[in-house]
């Protein structure tokens, strides 16, 4: 092994929401350029400009339903009424059509109503005899019409910057005509694991090493991100091959995430190849798992360096990672957002630090969140993260909580995604 680089003194451990803020302002002044690209590459991309309706949606007032247009005043107030079927209008007819009293006209659904008509009997409602409808009463006027700008009026705004674009959103863009539309560009991410004791899955171990299970949950949370994950390199415990490898990355990427090497062992470089070769924001949060949380900037990439534990990795991408990701991509609202939900059991804390614990987050009987906290909580645990849908957090000034407690949680999985 090369000669370590010195490690850095140790600053004041910084509270979870002072680190939190200072990467959410920092990805705010790191703010990524815009791009125009084709509405069908758009998914999970920031909206980039605000889109105002030019054409109301719908533009034209239509049938919500298959079934005869007819003016309302003609709708019998008891009994029944005759009305001459005049012709019958598929959804997409160009031609203009009028009806007069006394007359109706068989749509399609998303047909054009024609002029004087303000209302749709459905089909079922209606019998047919030669070119009569036959109306009973009980039906409203007005029924079964899409008015023109129901959707979306000219002039409104649809969507805002900020937002992430998603199935409906897309649907939205598309309903507007837009075929591109302009996003931020996506962050690009070199993620680094370290580590002599950890090999790549499919690799033989030695009876001291264990897999890289790092390099795939930390990536995949990356990806969910909406970055582009540029590249994953496991590096030894070699301070040359880790300088190397973080100034490679730090002329590809905007964001470098590493994992381990970042307490203060003697194999744990990267506080003291950071003070060399660049500058530290800061280095260790009160927080549990993920104290030895380290960031700082190498030229213009920032580097977010998180403990090698698996449960602390996702703790501290979730926590303070994402909030970064998604400042630097403008985004308006968070993937995973913090709701409050009641503790099913009593918990104790013996640290002063905020702690973020596993558990599996749903709805009770009477329709309020209950947090069921998972037994297996160590940071090594990657079972527990696997079996859980969201973190709880417990302040760092509590040390006991009974059983019906409000907490926030914060929901991260949904079939294994990011609430969004």
């Amino acid at each position: 092994m090369n000669a370590s680089p010195r490690t850095p003194d140790c600053p004041s451990r910084w509270t979870v929401e002072a680190a939190g803020a200072f990467l959410a302002a920092a990805g705010r002044a790191q703010a990524l350029e815009v791009e125009t690209i084709a509405l069908d590459e758009a998914l999970g991309r920031v909206l980039a400009e605000d889109l105002v309706v030019e054409r109301a949606v719908p533009p034209f007032a239509n049938s919500a339903m298959d079934g005869f247009a007819l003016r309302g005043a003609d709708l019998p107030a008891a009994g029944e009424r005759r009305l001459r079927i005049v012709g019958t209008h598929l959804a997409g007819a160009a031609a203009s059509f009028a009806i007069a009293p006394g007359e109706c006209l068989r749509l399609m659904t998303g047909a054009p109503l024609p002029d004087g008509a303000d209302t749709v009997v459905i089909q079922e409602h209606v019998r047919v005899d030669g070119d009569e409808a036959i109306i009973g009463a009980g039906e409203r006027p007005g029924a079964n019409v899409r008015p023109a700008g129901e959707d979306f009026r000219a002039g409104e705004t649809a969507l805002r910057r900020g937002q992430r674009l998603g199935p409906a959103q897309l649907g939205v863009c598309a309903s507007l005509g837009r075929a591109r539309i302009a996003v931020v560009r996506r962050p690009r991410v070199v993620l680094l694991t370290t580590g002599d004791e950890v090999v790549m899955p499919g690799e033989a171990t030695s009876p001291a090493q264990i897999h890289n299970s790092n390099a795939f949950s930390v990536g995949a949370l990356i990806r969910e991100s909406g970055a582009a994950l540029l590249s994953h390199r496991h590096l030894p415990d070699d301070a040359d091959t880790i300088r190397a490898a973080l100034l490679q990355a730090a002329g590809q990427a905007d964001l470098i995430v590493s994992c381990g090497g970042v307490s203060a062992g003697d194999a744990d470089l990267l506080p003291g190849l950071l003070a060399e070769i660049g500058t530290i924001d800061f280095w260790k949060v009160r927080m549990k798992p993920g104290m030895p949380f380290l960031t700082g900037r190498i030229g213009a990439a920032r580097l977010c360096a998180l403990p090698g534990n698996p449960v602390s990795t996702v703790a501290t991408f979730l926590v303070l990672v994402l909030p970064y990701l998604e400042a630097l991509q403008g985004c308006a609202t968070t993937a995973a957002p913090w709701l409050s939900a009641r503790l099913t059991a009593p918990l104790r804390k013996r640290h002063d630090r905020t702690e973020f614990l596993r558990a599996h987050v749903r709805a009770g009987v009477d329709g309020t969140l209950q947090a069921d906290l998972l037994d297996r909580q160590g940071s090594g645990m990657l079972r527990g993260v696997a079996e859980a849908n969201a973190l709880v957090r417990v302040e760092a000034d509590l040390t006991e909580l009974p059983a019906g407690a409000v907490v926030p949680a914060m929901i991260f999985a949904l079939s294994g995604t990011l609430s969004r």
